[in-house]
């Protein structure tokens, strides 16, 4: 559940010239629609705010990526993994916000990149550890909605950066390794005696290598999930003695209910894949398609389930994803 050193944003620019290079001028699936179609020029620079939760006395860092389109968007929030920061994933958050989203990325003090910076290597892993308990899992799954509470304020104040820029009826949800463990819990999720932390306003879900809960079994765990979820990981998908096994991942989308449910795994793809650079224990050399492919079926998804865009629909129903994946990555639906 580890995630990269935050990257440099030239890094991220030389990515998106790569996906522009390698994809097609329209990928096929729904004529008209292509994931992938988006302007540099029309995603905004980021901006670092701080949302201060009154209630605990705790402040969440967040970098939004803003479109440069007047008007309110839909929103999607994004939870970093175990040591990250509000600066990784960036590939994400430049091509969201280019294709006319605000994303949202948060930082969670307690289990970002606090735990290993300035500590002498014997001392992080057990900072790691230490930081992947139960006292930061509540206190992550409690920064979410303390964000969208701000998010609403923020959207409703005159003269702010995000005054009338977002459209929180369209809020989506996403994260990976312990951000997809935080997006799990507050998008549908149960856990033992019935605890629930789902927050209403959530829409739809993308979760980037999901987890099985550690205790009981997926089925009650995950069978009464309501919204759209799209479950995404790979068969490298694991860090040494630390995250749960490939299997382990696996397991969440049988036990999820049918309607509106997606699962990508791809083909040689480690933990890092969701991040903007490969990590020290990284086996394998990485594969260019597989950003442009989850870049692809991601922005898919929020079209389809948060814009309501037939199009992408029929993208996602369709060939569509199998037109931006290579013939051993698995795509399944229900």
């Amino acid at each position: 559940m580890i995630t990269e050193r935050p990257s440099v944003r030239t890094l991220a620019t030389l990515a998106l010239a790569v996906f522009a290079m390698l994809s097609p001028r329209e990928l096929p699936g729904a004529p008209g629609y292509d994931p992938l179609a988006a302007s540099p020029g029309s995603a905004a620079k980021p901006a670092n705010l701080v949302v201060h939760d009154e209630a605990r006395q705790r402040e969440i860092p967040v970098r939004i990526y803003l479109t440069t389109d007047s008007g309110p968007r839909p929103v999607v929030l994004f939870s970093h993994g175990l040591g990250g920061s509000r600066e990784g994933s960036v590939f994400f958050g430049r091509h969201w916000s280019a294709r006319g989203y605000v994303a949202v990325f948060l930082q969670h003090p307690g289990s970002d990149d606090s735990v290993w910076k300035g500590r002498a290597p014997a001392e992080r892993m057990s900072g790691l550890k230490q930081a992947a308990g139960l006292k930061d899992f509540l206190l992550r799954v409690q920064d979410v909605p303390a964000v969208i509470d701000q998010l609403e304020r923020w959207n409703a104040t005159r003269g702010h950066i995000l005054a009338g820029r977002m459209d929180l009826a369209r809020l989506g949800m996403s994260g990976h390794s312990f951000g997809a463990v935080t997006t799990q819990a507050v998008s549908g999720q149960r856990f033992a005696f019935g605890r629930s932390f789902t927050d209403p306003r959530i829409k739809a879900a993308v979760i980037m290598s999901p987890s099985a809960p550690r205790l009981g079994a997926a089925g009650p765990a995950f069978g009464s999930v309501r919204i759209p979820w799209l479950l995404l990981t790979g068969t490298q998908d694991m860090v040494p003695f630390f995250s749960p096994s490939v299997d382990a991942r696996l397991k969440v989308f049988p036990a999820l209910p049918a309607g509106d449910k997606f699962e990508l795994v791809l083909d040689g793809a480690e933990h890092s894949i969701f991040t903007d650079r490969a990590l020290s224990f990284d086996r394998l050399p990485r594969n260019p398609n597989h950003h442009r492919a989850i870049l692809a079926i991601t922005t898919a998804f929020w079209d389809a389930f948060l814009r309501g865009d037939v199009g992408a629909r029929a993208w996602l129903d369709g060939s569509g994803p199998r037109s931006a994946l290579e013939s051993a990555d698995r795509w399944r639906r229900k």
